[in-house]
């Protein structure tokens, strides 16, 4: 009998440790409530044989070993159905659309070389932690409050020492600067700068004018901020207007740090300004951004001909973004809707065994959480019309159409996109039956 009960034991252990290991594949309170138990035994070193356990324990050890005996293809199932596990939710992954690669960047970036709270080695190694491919560190350039600690000079520095510590890295350094002066016309970032020195004049713009003479691309700064604009609305002058028409404005922060502007976004559209979202970091992306909580930056996705800084640059220039706030899409129509199908594709169709309910698999390819509501004349046997589908996963929804199709296409709208002010884009996934 003694020999049995050791077996018995040993089986257990061998059982418990499976589920150990394999706990995020069991969601529930009983499983969660028999987890912990086990890892304080563990952990205090004191794991006992099941003999000594309470009743209540025995049978929550006991239903565990049978579903791991009865159940292994879960795990499997949900290693291959699911690998948000081998990506932080911090980082940048979209699938690249046709024509185009799908580049990440954040184009508004500070460090103590002007009035960050960090040195650019840091914000290099944010960088890469994200996945961006490329990032400005744009000090400004008539806000130096660091100068008798960290005395700039030459105003390429910060780019100068940027592109050294990411010689080993994936990551794209463009030179940037911001001007900062009063309204209007307010803070603008130039990138793709050859000279920064070169900005520092006196006349507002005539620093414009020397960013655009290097072919510089300069987007306006967080337009809706309060600090110039008292209603967060964006203060958009006639001077605003000529220097648009003049070539001396090229794109609008739609985005900057979580504040989102719908009148940004609608000036974009009117004067045909390149779309983009930035963090304007000071001090740390963790904690601006709750990264180890599933937070992210806010960042643009550019797409680009080929990836390399010249790439970036044609597309900056060319209009070719969406701009990405939490798990929030803003981009022109022609833009966003090849994202958003790239992104979300049929992997499975196949209709129930002896029905008309046709179970469609659908799997998202990105980092991006995506809230979709069903527009077709079709209606769903177990979700609403408003379902949600997490990054990198693969989920079946079953579709009542009544008759059995050949083929099927079927109409969504992405709520958390928009295209205009309170304007979101529809897709269309299509699938022929297996």
């Amino acid at each position: 009998m003694a020999k049995w009960k050791s077996l018995f034991d040993n089986i257990s252990l061998a059982g418990i440790g499976f589920f150990l290991d394999n706990k995020h594949t069991y969601k529930g309170t009983a499983f969660q409530t028999v987890f912990a138990t086990l890892r304080i035994s563990f952990a205090r070193r004191s794991f006992f044989p099941l003999h000594h356990y309470s009743a209540v324990m025995k049978r929550s050890i006991i239903i565990l070993l049978f579903i791991s005996v009865l159940l292994p293809v879960r795990a499997d199932k949900a290693q291959s159905q699911s690998i948000t596990d081998n990506h932080h939710p911090r980082e940048f992954i979209f699938p690249d659309v046709p024509g185009f690669h799908t580049m990440s960047a954040d184009l508004h970036i500070h460090t103590a070389f002007s009035d960050g709270h960090v040195l650019p080695r840091i914000r290099i190694q944010e960088a890469v932690r994200d996945r961006l491919d490329a990032i400005s560190l744009t000090e400004h350039i008539e806000y130096l409050p660091h100068r008798d600690d960290i005395p700039l000079p030459d105003r390429n520095r910060p780019y100068e020492v940027a592109s050294q510590l990411a010689q080993n890295e994936d990551l794209i350094i463009i030179n940037g600067a911001e001007i900062t002066r009063g309204m209007p016309p307010g803070h603008s970032n130039a990138i793709f700068l050859e000279d920064a020195n070169k900005l520092v004049v006196d006349d507002v713009l005539d620093a414009y004018k020397a960013a655009a003479a290097q072919g510089a691309f300069i987007f306006w700064d967080h337009p809706s901020w309060k600090r110039q604009a008292s209603d967060a609305i964006p203060p958009f002058s006639d001077m605003h207007r000529e220097m648009i028409a003049d070539g001396l404005i090229h794109g609008v922060e739609v985005v900057n740090h979580h504040r989102f502007s719908e009148e940004a976004l609608q000036i974009a559209l009117d004067y045909d300004l390149t779309i983009l979202a930035n963090t304007d970091v000071h001090g740390l992306i963790d904690w601006d951004y709750d990264t180890e909580d599933g937070g992210h930056r806010s960042a643009t996705l550019i797409f680009a001909e080929e990836r390399t800084k010249e790439g970036l640059k044609e597309a900056l220039f060319d209009g070719r973004t969406v701009a990405r706030k939490d798990h929030f899409l803003i981009g022109r129509e022609e833009h966003l809707v090849p994202l958003l199908q790239a992104c979300l594709v049929v992997t499975g169709s196949s209709y129930l065994p002896n029905t008309e309910v046709l179970e469609l698999e659908i799997t998202n390819l990105s980092s991006n959480r995506f809230i979709l509501e069903n527009i077709s004349e079709y209606s769903f046997h177990l979700h609403t019309q408003v379902f949600e589908v997490e990054p990198f996963e693969t989920m079946s929804i079953l579709v009542k159409t009544v008759n059995v199709l050949d083929e099927i296409s079927l109409p969504l709208r992405v709520l958390n996109a928009v295209m205009a002010p309170r304007t979101s884009p529809s897709i269309t996934l299509e699938s022929v039956m297996e």
